[in-house]
């Protein structure tokens, strides 16, 4: 990808303050506005890198996830936000990395373990693009191949009410409770070469389910 960042650019010092003070304004809004709760908060490793996998109900989702930890959060972003120069350098600054839709997913797993084995925590929604309703879709592999890839643990968090904030379709934000529930973390089992085999990667999926649904459910008793 001609001209687009790596998944460490905004590693600076400016960048990580502004990263902050972005995250102060936008996910501080967020927290006051819908009376944001967390259990679990101290679940989240403190250092090192890890894959925060919540469920998708909300756009919203994304200012949440970004609070529940003070680390900086990465996420992917469809990589045609960096083509304006200056635009792109803030994207990275604010914990985005680019990735290109449409064309082969090797490419974007490799900038989320590069990004991991960095040593800093990566977002990535397990379902995949946004769902609606109480019950978790079926997950796709993704989140667990990444984290054997890298070495790292998952953390699986349930997000309640983030749908009644910014429902689907929605052009406004309403001001309904949100309770978030972090998970244990857990890592997926390898071979002695070091590398998950297929059933193991369905095990870890499959472990992660059913802690996602406990999780989600969990959340929205809370946030109503």
């Amino acid at each position: 990808m001609s001209g687009v960042p790596t998944a460490f650019a905004g590693n600076s010092r400016a960048s990580l303050l502004l990263y902050r003070v972005v995250r102060l304004i936008v996910s501080g809004s967020t927290r006051l506005y819908t009376r944001m709760s967390i259990d679990g908060q101290e679940r989240l490793p403190a250092t090192g890198g890890y894959v925060f996998a919540p469920v998708h109900r909300s756009y919203i989702d994304t200012p949440i996830s970004a609070w529940v930890s003070p680390r900086r959060m990465r996420f992917m972003g469809k990589d045609s936000m960096w083509k304006y120069p200056r635009l792109g350098r803030l994207f990275s600054a604010l914990g985005a990395f680019p990735v290109s839709r449409g064309t082969a997913d090797r490419e974007a797993l490799k900038r989320c373990i590069d990004v991991l084995e960095s040593g800093e925590p990566l977002v990535l929604y397990p379902e995949g693009e946004r769902k609606d309703g109480p019950i978790v879709q079926p997950l796709f592999d993704g989140a667990t191949f990444v984290a054997a890839k890298a070495g790292v643990p998952i953390v699986p968090v349930g997000i309640g009410g983030s749908a009644k904030v910014m429902p689907r379709g929605a052009k406004f934000v309403f001001p309904h409770k949100v309770h978030v529930v972090v998970g244990e973390p857990f890592h997926v089992e390898t071979n002695d070469k070091g590398r998950p085999t297929r059933e193991m990667l369905n095990a870890a999926t499959a472990h992660l389910y059913v802690e996602l649904q406990r999780l989600f459910d969990e959340a929205q008793a809370v946030a109503g």
